[in-house]
């Protein structure tokens, strides 16, 4: 079958990683997602993954701490997760590079598009540690401007719920999910489909994304090969 999309930036949310209350990541749950993975590759599909870091630490937690400080913390935890996917990948038989927006060369290699795209092409899942590397920034501005730089046909935002809905389902029985939204109505309805950099920036640079569950890996494999999964986003 014949991938809809040749590359991809994949956004994890740590959160939809996390072990819950028994552990802060689930390594079952990245191994799944590996396999998923090895598939995609398998069908010629290039993968980069940016990682959240909600399953360790979010700046707004750190309400009185030094702003920067607090999101220094948080891009700190991305590269705990990238390190964790990349370990993950490797034993399940992928060739995984974790590249860093904050130079850590001990653990890392500096992020920049153009070793970005020489691992794609190589057929390496790359892994983004650190967000953009800069405090006032979320993983999902990251993640829609890193998709810009390597030049991906489409965002895939895996969370812990299946879509972008009008109201949140796990207070409102009664919200509806949409299968599909431009940016201007998630703006106008100020729905948290994205944070409102990363929708502006999507919808001035006509960036497609899905959001969608981790909670069955293999969507992310259906998005790729063109399946109709939670919900799309275009400008």
């Amino acid at each position: 079958m014949q991938a809809k999309y040749h590359r991809v930036l994949l956004k994890l949310s740590g959160e939809a990683l996390s072990g819950g209350a028994d552990g802060i990541l689930d390594f079952g749950k990245i191994e799944a997602v590996a396999e998923v993975l090895k598939k995609c590759v398998a069908d010629g599909v290039e993968v980069a993954i940016i990682v959240g870091a909600g399953n360790i630490w979010r700046g707004a937690r750190g309400t009185a701490m030094n702003r920067n400080r607090a999101d220094a913390m948080g891009m700190l935890a991305t590269t705990v997760n990238a390190l964790a996917l990349q370990d993950t990948f490797e034993r399940c038989g992928l060739d995984a590079v974790v590249l860093t927006a904050v130079e850590m060369r001990a653990f890392a290699e500096p992020y920049t598009a153009r070793d970005a795209v020489r691992y794609l092409k190589e057929g390496k899942i790359v892994i983004l540690g650190c967000g953009l590397g800069s405090p006032y920034f979320s993983t999902d501005t990251a993640a829609v401007l890193r998709a810009a730089e390597i030049e991906a046909d489409a965002v895939l935002m895996a969370k812990n719920i299946d879509g972008v809905y009008n109201a949140d389902p796990k207070k409102d029985p009664t919200a509806r999910r949409f299968d599909e939204i431009t940016y201007a109505e998630v703006l106008a309805k100020e729905l948290k489909a994205l944070d409102l950099t990363a929708t502006t920036f999507c919808m001035e640079n006509d960036i497609r994304a899905y959001a969608f569950e981790l909670k069955d890996p293999m969507n992310i494999y259906r998005v790729v090969m063109g399946e109709r999964i939670g919900t799309e986003l275009h400008r």
